[in-house]
């Protein structure tokens, strides 16, 4: 069945990260400022918020929160904050990547604009302590948001990829079926898997992250944007 829509992944997709050591150590500094210890410690113990992010994500397939973040520091580090100090932290962990974000990967805003002349296209992201609320607005920031009919982030429909939800959520809002959907993005595991459990098409992109480029199941693998760009009337009319 030929694709009637385009999914795009964020991470590793559109966007490679290049500031995310300058937002942990932003976030340890804001941590130990404000729970009162050093920075040694409150390095430390983002360490392990981050492992039980990556937990949940892999082994549970849900996404935590700013939030959450906050109250497992506070946790680990044996210490009260007042309800106002804790929110203001998990609003700052979410916002600091406005301030060091990571940047569009080159031709993607040329890629996602010439496939929304095509046919539908959304975007499905898992998260992480960045939440959906921010890459909002760096899709915005960076000329992406027109073009993008429906964005789904994991941790605002609480399931992660490759969850069946997660595309069912973006094929319906983009009025075709999950089988319908091309999916582009650049984890097996997650993005290629996902899609292809479901009977869609799936794309894998190399431009950024290479791990799977040698063991995957991908209709088709991508090397860069314009690559995309130049198959991309074969790769919608496949069946």
């Amino acid at each position: 069945m030929a694709p009637r829509a385009v999914t795009f992944d964020f991470w590793g997709t559109l966007f490679r990260d290049r500031d995310g050591d300058l937002r942990h150590n932003w976030r340890a500094w804001r941590l130990a400022e404000t729970a009162g210890v050093s920075e040694t410690e409150a390095r430390d113990c983002l360490h392990r918020v981050m492992a039980e992010f990556s937990r949940c994500h892999i082994v549970e397939q849900r996404t935590l929160t700013p939030e959450d973040a906050v109250r497992m520091a506070c946790e680990y580090l044996a210490v009260s904050l007042p309800h106002d100090t804790a929110a203001a932290l998990a609003e700052d962990f979410a916002t600091v990547i406005l301030t060091h974000p990571p940047e569009p990967v080159e031709q993607a805003l040329e890629a996602v604009r010439e496939t929304a002349r095509r046919v539908p296209v959304g975007l499905i992201s898992d998260t992480g302590i960045s939440p959906g609320s921010s890459l909002k607005r760096l899709l915005e920031r960076y000329g992406f948001s027109d073009c993008l009919q429906v964005m789904v982030f994991s941790d605002e429909i609480g399931a992660a990829k490759p969850q069946p939800v997660t595309f069912e959520t973006a094929a319906a809002a983009l009025g075709v079926m999950p089988e319908e959907l091309l999916h582009i993005g650049d984890l097996e595991p997650t993005d290629i898997v996902g899609i292809q459990t479901l009977g869609g098409t799936g794309a894998l992109f190399t431009g950024v992250n290479t791990r799977f480029q040698d063991q995957t199941t991908a209709r088709f693998i991508l090397t860069s944007w314009g690559n995309y760009l130049s198959r991309l009337p074969e790769m919608l009319s496949a069946s």
